[in-house]
Parts: C-alpha cells; structure tokens; sequence
C-alpha cells in the first residue's frame, strides 16, 4: 500500500519534507496526493540536431555528448528500515520526451539521490535547478532491511555508476 499525507510526514524518509505541493519554474514539487515530487539539484539543458544526428547535454558547467546523464535531487533521504521508495517521472517532463529511470530507493538507504535522465526529444529542453522533476512512491515493507550496498551516504553531487570487481 502507497503511504501519502501525513503519514508520510511522520516517516520523514526525506529531511525538511514540503508540506504542501510548491510550485518552482512551473513544475510542482512537495507532497503529492499519493508520494512526493522531488525537485533537480542542477541546470540540465539537452540540445539535439536531428539534421547533424548531434546529441550534447549539459549539466550545470558539465557538457557531453548524448541523451542520457545523471544530475542529483535536491532532498537528501534518510529511509525508514520498513519503507521502500520508487521514482517515477512526472507527466510535465514525460509529455515533453524526458524519461527518469524508475529507481529503487531501498529501505534504510541515506543520502542524496542520483537521478538517470534520458531526453527522447527533439530540439532542446532545459530543466532548470529547483524544478521539480520526479516523484516518489512510498510503500511499506513486511520485513525491516537496512541497505548497506556501495551507495550508501552518498554525495548529493551525481554519482556515476560503481563497478564492482
């Protein structure tokens, strides 16, 4: 079952929790009527050239080829061992070709987010810092867990995929 309201509140499974829907660039951020929206740390601006097959993103000062890069979420999370999170897109970005890849936020999980954006698009499309950008979906667990993989306390800056050996 879905946790929203204030039940979410109480949990806190994100520090300084919104407790309302905000508005920031146009796009809703805060609590949500079934989870909460979470909102872009970074400027992402994707440029494509369809006539030149020329894709470039840029992050904040960072700029690469391509449609995909990670940019990080502004809140910083400090699950509960009995909730697990899901992020979802939200439809503003989805009805312009952005994607957030459905991450799994595991129970116990503490620190900032990483979040993997892919533009399907054509032309351009800036996302500016603050924005809201995706949206969490909060379930409880049957059983406690306490995640302690390789991206635990992780950096609110984007942190790229670790390979392990």
């Amino acid at each position: 079952m879905i946790i929203n309201g204030t039940e979410l509140l109480n949990a806190a499974p994100i520090n300084s929790m919104f407790t309302a829907k905000e508005r920031t660039h146009g796009v809703s951020h805060g609590l949500a009527e079934a989870g909460y929206d979470i909102r872009i740390k970074q400027d992402v601006t994707f440029y494509t050239n369809v006539v030149q097959q020329i894709a470039r993103v840029e992050v904040g000062s960072k700029i690469s080829a391509g449609r995909f890069t990670i940019a990080s979420a502004m809140e910083v999370f400090h699950m509960p061992e009995d909730m697990v999170g899901v992020v979802h897109d939200k439809s503003t970005w989805a009805r312009r070709g952005l994607s957030v890849f459905n991450t799994v936020i595991e129970p116990g999980f503490r620190g900032g987010l990483t979040l993997e954006l892919v533009f399907h698009g054509e032309g351009s499309l800036h996302i500016p810092a603050g924005a809201g950008i995706a949206q969490v979906l909060f379930s409880r667990v049957y059983t406690k867990a306490a995640y302690s993989g390789k991206y635990q306390n992780q950096s609110t800056e984007p942190v790229p995929a670790i390979l392990e050996i």
